[in-house]
């Protein structure tokens, strides 16, 4: 897809999933990324939610194909709203969701313990942003990499740029698949 925005692509390519994966896209606005997902070769399942009732639809017609064929799931549903059985995905991913970052303590915490009971062990979370400064990317990973990490989340922190010269920065997480797992620190563009 080429009208797809650098920060879309990135975050992309930064979950990386495996053929076959299960994934959740949270704020899924009008569908680039899902559609991203499912173009890849020998992708699985694309669950997306926004609470939008308007860029779900914008999100059903762009990956029509793909919600015809069952590669793609998208409705509209709020995260703290949200309901999936344990170990539902292998991948996580949202991008430029403040509800990660703006949120107080108590509600990133119940957000985080959702998102941990909805990823498969070994599963990986991706939180992406194209904030609007490099100060604002620091800040941003210094608020929910911590987080994560106290979840039993193994952790890194990304950063990139777009061609524009935009800040990028991915908390990404590892769900353990034992308990002895530490975290991984920060790490640059992969």
């Amino acid at each position: 897809m080429s009208s797809a925005p650098e920060r879309l692509t990135w975050a992309v390519r930064n979950l990386d999933p495996a053929p076959g994966d299960r994934v959740l896209e949270i704020g899924c606005g009008r569908g680039v990324a899902v559609a991203l997902l499912c173009e890849r070769p020998a992708s699985g399942t694309v669950t997306a939610i926004d609470r939008s009732d308007t860029a779900v639809e914008a999100a059903r017609l762009r990956n029509a194909e793909s919600v015809a064929a069952g590669r793609a799931v998208i409705r509209v549903a709020a995260l703290e709203e949200a309901d999936f059985p344990d170990a539902s995905f292998e991948g996580i991913l949202a991008v430029n969701v403040n509800l990660f970052w703006g949120s107080s303590p108590g509600s990133l915490d119940r957000e985080t313990a959702a998102l941990r009971r909805w990823l498969a062990p070994g599963g990986t979370l991706c939180l992406c942003w194209e904030p609007p400064a490099r100060r604002r990317a620091e800040e941003i990973a210094g608020k929910v990499e911590p987080v994560l990490a106290s979840h039993g989340f193994v952790t890194e922190v990304r950063t990139g740029a777009t061609a524009g010269g935009s800040s990028l920065v991915c908390v990404r997480a590892t769900a353990p698949t034992s308990a002895g797992e530490g975290n991984l620190g920060s790490l640059g563009d992969p």
